[in-house]
């Protein structure tokens, strides 16, 4: 392989929804390049082995690699609670930034006692989440609902059709009235934050990914690898389902206002 994206930040998950992290990358850091991968012919990730999802997490970061990124986000919640710690040991000279449920955030809000994580099965079952509620969840009444399906529905688009409405009401719709707040714990989620809300009334949500993209500047700075270039990045859309609708629907998501 030729070194077609030399310098650029690789980013990758499960299928559509970490391209709710590259929104927050791209805003951050606009002139940053950024080829982004999307294994949406293995999708979802969340009811898959650790080992499943470990193998192909090491598969697209060693062709990413090949390719010349300069570094890795896992745009997966799913993928970095499998798969991060393993990567930045095999890994260790490229930086390699993970995302996780803004529960910190949350349960730092003023106001905030009650919190409802919505995740994918796998990492609710994870010690990297389970960790994480262990230290930040310990003040405040943390409710955790394993949100089978939702991600496999976002990734098939048309998100204002009825039955993504009522398949969050089945899976959250008893928590209405109930919750101060909705933690996500899956990247797919803020593509549907509009339709939560509409099943749990007008609550705050929290996602990681801007905190993933704070944390990818400071370690691209440290190394002295933050692109200084005067002209706006490129973006490059890149699937394992690698069909032009597939391509227009990455490109729909990353467009969505």
């Amino acid at each position: 392989m030729g070194l077609l994206y030399s310098g650029y930040v690789g980013v990758f998950d499960s299928g559509v929804g970490g391209i709710s992290v590259l929104r927050a990358l791209t805003r951050l850091m606009p002139h940053e390049s950024f080829v982004y991968y999307g294994d949406s012919a293995n999708a979802p990730y969340g009811e898959k082995s650790r080992d499943q999802i470990l193998r192909r997490s090491r598969d697209i970061v060693d062709m990413l690699l090949d390719e010349g990124c300069k570094a890795i986000v896992i745009a997966c919640n799913t993928a970095t609670s499998a798969a991060a710690n393993t990567l930045r040991a095999d890994y260790a000279h490229v930086p390699i930034i993970g995302v996780e449920p803004a529960l910190k955030p949350a349960t730092l809000s003023p106001g905030i006692k009650r919190i409802l994580v919505m995740a994918t099965p796998i990492t609710l079952r994870l010690d990297k989440y389970k960790q994480l509620a262990a230290r930040w969840g310990a003040g405040n009444e943390i409710y955790e609902v394993p949100c089978a399906g939702l991600a496999d529905r976002i990734e098939r688009g048309d998100l204002g059709a009825r039955d993504v409405v009522d398949l969050l009401e089945n899976l959250v719709g008893e928590y209405r009235g109930k919750v101060d707040a909705v933690v996500f714990g899956c990247t797919h989620y803020p593509f549907v934050a509009d339709k939560i809300r509409q099943v749990l009334g007008d609550i705050v949500l929290f996602d990681g990914a801007d905190g993933t993209a704070r944390q990818l500047e400071r370690r691209l700075a440290d190394r002295g690898m933050l692109s200084y270039s005067a002209d706006p990045g490129d973006v490059v859309f890149l699937s394992s389902k690698d069909t032009d609708d597939e391509l227009q629907l990455y490109r729909s998501f990353y467009d969505m206002p």
